[in-house]
């Protein structure tokens, strides 16, 4: 083999390297949390609110666009799109825990909706269904817990 033929395969290899690397950055890339439509039936008030509350979300104006999407959900109430707008920018505000209750009311709202049930923002407060289900240990008392507590009684 010629060095000028194995020159030739190299590059080719490193072509294919750099192909497979670029489309493996592109795919793990994540999309922008951005506010959903809502569904057709609501009241024409409410997706006035929302797309006044989108275009405040695009610019960043989060604190204005929560105040849209609040009173979109006065609107709809029953819109988990609705809620999943009003989750999205209390959370860009840092407000996680009442962003997490609507969160978990769009998902109850909308079953079917891939889009609010697979959202990365939805992800980090767990899953919906088991939000009923999941209890907090109960103490015992004169038993500790933790560690180094031995769980049997023994102070």
């Amino acid at each position: 083999m010629t060095v000028a033929r194995t020159m030739k395969y190299l590059r080719l290899l490193g072509a294919i390297v750099l192909l497979v690397g670029l489309v493996t950055c592109t795919k793990n890339k994540a999309k922008p949390l951005m506010p959903l439509v809502l569904e057709s039936g609501v009241k024409p008030q409410a997706i006035a609110l929302t797309e006044q509350g989108t275009q405040a979300y695009e610019r960043k104006l989060f604190d204005e666009a929560k105040n849209y999407f609040s009173q979109a959900v006065t609107e709809a109430p029953q819109s988990g799109p609705a809620h999943y707008n009003y989750a999205l920018a209390l959370n860009a505000l840092g407000q996680t825990e009442e962003a997490r209750k609507h969160f978990i009311e769009a998902a109850n709202l909308a079953p079917g909706d891939k889009v609010i049930w697979n959202s990365p923002a939805l992800s980090p407060y767990g899953n919906p269904e088991s939000e009923l289900k999941v209890k907090a240990p109960q103490q015992v008392p004169g038993r500790r817990s933790g560690p180094g507590g031995s769980g049997g009684g023994y102070p």
